[in-house]
């Protein structure tokens, strides 16, 4: 996997939709201003006599605008800072108990060689214990608040060097501040989703209200849609960049790829939807965006709505050719080897320099 080129072109790709976004809020201020003006239009060709615009229309047309659009995204965005540890707690999660079993005392020694090897905080890592399938998700504004939560089928199916490739997936996220991007995304979708609801609650009045509300919602919907397709899109390119960076940190294809490849057979094995694995928490609203993997429902909108890309998409990529699915099987968690004095690592021991190491390559 060429990962830096993965990384350039996810990036790249990130600027551009954002930069869509902001030329979809324009076009939302605009459109709206326009369907006001047909509306008083059409209003003015029915009733007797001639109406001029009244003073002021273009200006309050723009600020009640505007306004809608950046208070809703104030709102919802200050609701989201709560705090990564409270919403994996909220899903059912609960703090690491190293001391309790091998697979969690190996969970933390992962995060903490790859916290190592990236040069960041250590995050608040937390295990959803009753969630048999595998996955993961990061959580947080900042660093004082950041949380990477597993699920327990991590735990029993995932090696050490797959468990290495989750999780240096979601410490991408972190890294890269996508969390914080996709929260302050979803604050600007819930903004435009106030335009198409003030439009809404205009036309409950009738008369000439229904009017201008009939215009209000139409061009609401048209940004509220556009919206979400520009933060899907922008979300399933921030999975793109995470996943090369995980080949990056851990110079392993098969950590990634056998993680997303028993994904895969688990969503084989459940014909009738991959939360039926013991996904409940994490189909909360809040965190389906956050998750290493999407969790399917026989209700899954439209691809371009998806906030991830497909398996079969992320598996070529990793090792450049399309790969079937690997056996979701138990994998035995033994003691981690102990490291000798002096920072040496005993035999078969994993080190920082085995991932970090620039001489490994892949193609």
């Amino acid at each position: 996997m060429k990962f830096w080129d993965h990384q350039t072109n996810a990036r790249s790709e990130t600027r551009r939709l954002l930069l869509g976004f902001t030329l979809a809020v324009v076009v939302l201020v605009v459109a709206v201003h326009a369907a006001l003006a047909l509306a008083w239009l059409l209003m003015a060709a029915v009733l007797p006599g001639h109406l001029d615009f009244p003073r002021g229309f273009l200006a309050a047309n723009v600020g009640v605008s505007l306004l809608l659009v950046l208070g809703g995204w104030w709102v919802e965005t200050s609701n989201l800072r709560a705090g990564g540890v409270k919403l994996a707690r909220r899903v059912g999660a609960r703090e690491l108990r190293p001391s309790l079993s091998h697979a969690e005392q190996r969970l933390s020694n992962i995060v903490d060689e790859l916290c190592i090897a990236a040069h960041m905080p250590r995050p608040q890592v937390m295990v959803m214990p009753r969630t048999d399938a595998i996955n993961a998700f990061a959580a947080g504004w900042d660093e004082s608040d950041a949380v990477v939560a597993v699920t327990q089928g991590a735990l029993d199916y995932l090696t050490r060097e797959e468990m290495q490739g989750m999780v240096a997936h979601e410490l991408s996220h972190l890294h890269e501040g996508d969390t914080r991007l996709k929260m302050r995304l979803a604050g600007m979708v819930f903004g435009l989703e106030l335009v198409y609801n003030f439009g809404d609650t205009m036309r409950e009045r009738r008369g000439l209200a229904w009017w201008f509300g009939s215009a209000i919602m139409l061009a609401g919907f048209a940004g509220w849609l556009t919206g979400r397709m520009l933060k899907a899109a922008v979300s399933r390119q921030r999975e793109y960049l995470a996943d090369a960076r995980a080949v990056q940190w851990t110079r392993s294809k098969d950590g990634l790829g056998g993680v997303l490849r028993k994904v895969m057979a688990q969503r084989r094995d459940t014909p009738r939807g991959y939360e039926e694995r013991g996904h409940s928490g994490l189909s909360h609203p809040s965190v389906q965006h956050m998750l290493l993997v999407d969790v399917a429902s026989g209700s899954r909108l439209e691809h371009w709505l998806d906030t991830h890309p497909t398996l079969d998409e992320r598996v070529q990529r990793v090792f450049g050719r399309r790969m079937q699915p690997l056996p979701a099987v138990p994998v035995a968690a033994g003691p981690e080897p102990l490291r000798r004095e002096g920072g040496v690592a005993a035999p078969g021991a994993t080190t920082i320099a085995s991932l970090v190491d620039p001489f490994a390559r892949f193609t």
